[in-house]
């Protein structure tokens, strides 16, 4: 019988709307249906799908995607093994580039001349010298972490307040779609992920949409920001991490479009 949307849904870690917009555009489309209408996704689907993800975690749009695998003239075992050498520098670079420029945004508060009143103040509990001094530790040579520390030493009070103003704003109207139940991939939640990556690159660094992506990632993995985040509503960082890579798709599409 194969499989239901909503266990490849689960096995993949995708929302049932995600697979259902895979197959409305024919990128995924199940090997067959129920009497009643019901997908039903084989073993080679499943398998498809594994190789649709593995290209979004490479930051590939999906009209590429959708090329790369419909090419008939692709060797299965050459295409393996390129993809596997893509994943393993490419994962492991943003991973590190995310980690480090995440910790950076956060960190470089301490640049402020602050009294331990205005820092509970602006930032809560919010360990901020435990993440400059990591930060500084692993990116402090880099040229990220000297231009983020140039724009962020320029900041007053009122530049952090109104820093800590906005993001707040965007996480609570993100909680707000998560409490009424809004789909992390749809426009609402997408809209609200691009003005956070634009927040992130007014304020500190050029947040592309790969980058971008990897916040969403490192918001579910690091518990300290999961803590962090999931404060404002239970469940938001890992609503974060599909709407993130949802804007992510449809900004890289965009521009792909764009490029024709």
């Amino acid at each position: 019988m194969g499989h239901t949307v909503g266990e490849v849904a689960r096995m993949s870690g995708q929302t049932v709307r995600t697979l259902h917009h895979y197959d409305q555009i024919g990128l995924l489309v199940p090997a067959g249906r129920t009497a009643s209408g019901y997908r039903r996704y084989s073993d080679e689907d499943v398998e498809r799908l594994r190789q649709i993800l593995t290209y979004r975690e490479l930051g590939f749009g999906l009209d590429r995607i959708a090329e790369i695998l419909d090419d008939p003239g692709a060797d299965t075992r050459a295409h393996l093994a390129r993809q596997h050498a893509l994943v393993t520098e490419r994962i492991e670079r943003l991973r590190a580039i995310a980690r480090g420029l995440e910790h950076l945004m956060e960190a470089d508060t301490m640049e402020l001349d602050l009294t331990a009143e205005e820092r509970l103040e602006l930032f809560g509990d919010f360990d901020v010298d435990a993440h400059a001094e990591e930060a500084r530790r692993r990116w402090g040579g880099s040229e990220e972490y000297a231009r983020s520390q140039r724009r962020a030493a320029s900041y007053t009070r009122a530049d952090w307040e109104r820093h800590s103003t906005e993001a707040a704003e965007i996480y609570r109207a993100l909680a707000g779609l998560l409490s009424e139940g809004a789909p992390a991939d749809g426009e609402a939640a997408m809209d609200l992920a691009e003005r956070h990556r634009e927040h992130i690159t007014r304020w500190f660094y050029d947040c592309t949409t790969a980058i971008h992506r990897g916040l969403g990632r490192l918001y579910v993995d690091d518990e300290r920001f999961t803590a962090t985040i999931d404060a404002h509503a239970q469940g938001l960082s890992a609503y974060l991490r599909e709407a993130f890579a949802a804007n992510a798709d449809r900004q890289e599409a965009r521009e792909a479009r764009e490029e024709r």
